[in-house]
């Protein structure tokens, strides 16, 4: 088989001969449905002349001159900057995170008329529970590999069987592996659906879901919708913030009397990142198409996924420098090297300009959800606006470490808070169509 047409020219991905034991059901299962909802085995593998060429753009980088302040006020320091161009360019090693990627059944299957890639790992405990988990931006399905083995053979970690999960690790359109919309459409509402159908193709009659950023926002939209499919959410990015706060914080107003001080603390950070943070949504959700420079420049990539919000922008400023964190060298390079490769920094931005969904801001949601709550996150959401924004909310952790990028940095803890957040949802029955 040739590789998808909707994905990049110069990609090299090869579809396996056989589904990985476990799968090939499924797969057979779908097949037999025809070429559109057919499961396709599928595997990661770039030429050597395409990892060069990476290395060589990185090394002839022009670079400006150093910033005239003393701190990350005007965006991402030349300094630092330069320390991840050096070591991406001289020591970073791409077929770690390809063989890592390759140990794992990925598949690729048509919805709309849209390729999707999608990681499947089957656990081998009974009455294991399908989750779907959604990444972000700016992310890949290389966020959620160091969930996917607590999750799904949770005795091989210290947990319960009764803990385990089916995982499905799709590719948001125009991320990745999964192919680049050629046409407007694909907004947060109709990838929802698409998830549902993947669910459903699976031959998956319930599931839960999970996810941070955009994979937290998809996660808000389908159980707003609440398909009778979905038990219920977990977020690492709770849609709490009350729709009046929230006006206010993007005006600049001070935080109103009477809060708590979670609720005031939550406020100040929503207010900073709504007012100071977002230079690089607005972009995205007005003019995608004009970042032209992050798919000609490797090291314009880099500091375009850097500058998402300055907490996140620390912790890998200090990693870098050769601090011991929760995140890697590795684990930022990896999502970096993937999405060059797949040439989808821009393709990968037009979900914001697709998106009309407010973010931070409660969507109605009554399905159970659980919620994880990071104190380095663009907010940390108190209990009080979880409880009044999810009238079924069955868990809330607030943590004393940990930010936006969890799944890559505390993953320990991301792992406990899913297996705790859906232990109440694994008895339960779907429900019938049009019931909420």
């Amino acid at each position: 088989m040739q590789p998808d047409p909707g994905l990049t020219r110069r990609r090299f991905c090869e579809v396996a001969a056989a589904a990985p034991l476990g799968l090939a059901a499924s797969v057979a299962a779908a097949q037999q449905e025809g070429d559109e909802t057919a499961v396709r085995p599928f595997r990661v593998s770039f030429p050597e002349a395409d990892l060069a060429e990476l290395r060589r753009r990185i090394n002839a980088t022009r670079w400006p001159e150093r910033e005239p302040v003393p701190d990350a006020s005007q965006g991402v320091q030349l300094a630092t900057i330069q320390k991840v161009a050096r070591y991406w360019g001289t020591d970073y090693d791409w077929s770690a995170c390809e063989k890592r990627l390759n140990a794992l059944p990925n598949f690729m299957t048509t919805i709309d008329g849209l390729d999707i890639h999608f990681i499947h790992v089957r656990s081998k405990h009974e009455n294991a529970l399908p989750l779907l988990i959604t990444h972000g931006w700016p992310g890949s399905v290389v966020e959620q590999l160091k969930l996917v083995d607590p999750l799904s053979n949770p005795t091989a970690h210290g947990a319960d069987a009764s803990d385990a999960f089916h995982l499905v690790i799709p590719s948001i359109p125009g991320y990745g592996f999964s192919g680049r919309p050629s046409a407007t459409g694909w907004d947060p509402a109709h990838i929802g659906r698409a998830w549902v159908q993947l669910m459903r193709r699976l031959g998956y009659t319930r599931f839960a879901a999970s996810g941070g950023d955009w994979g937290a926002l998809l996660g808000e939209v389908m159980a707003a919708s609440a398909p009778p499919e979905l038990l219920g959410i977990h977020t690492n990015l709770p849609f709490t913030l009350p729709a009046e706060m929230a006006k206010a914080a993007q005006a600049g107003a001070p935080a109103p009397a009477g809060l708590s001080p979670d609720e005031r603390r939550a406020y100040d950070q929503a207010a900073y990142f709504l007012t100071r943070g977002l230079g690089y949504a607005i972009e995205m959700a007005n003019r995608p198409q004009t970042l032209y420079g992050i798919a000609d420049s490797p090291v314009g990539l880099a500091a375009w996924f850097l500058d998402h919000d300055i907490r996140s922008y620390e912790l890998i400023a200090r990693v870098f420098d050769g601090r011991s964190e929760g995140i890697t060298r590795e684990d930022v390079l990896d999502n970096l090297t993937l999405t060059w490769l797949t040439n989808t920094g821009v393709s990968g931005g037009r979900i914001y300009w697709e998106n009309k969904v407010p973010f931070l801001v409660p969507l109605n949601v009554t399905i159970p959800v659980a919620v994880s709550a990071f104190p380095d996150e663009l907010y940390q959401a108190p209990r009080s606006w979880a409880e009044r924004a999810y009238p079924k909310l069955v868990y809330y952790k607030k943590h004393d470490k940990g930010g936006h990028f969890a799944a890559w940095e505390q993953p320990q803890l991301l792992t406990e808070d899913i297996r705790a957040g859906f232990r109440s949802l694994r008895e339960q029955k779907p429900k019938k169509a049009g019931v909420k």
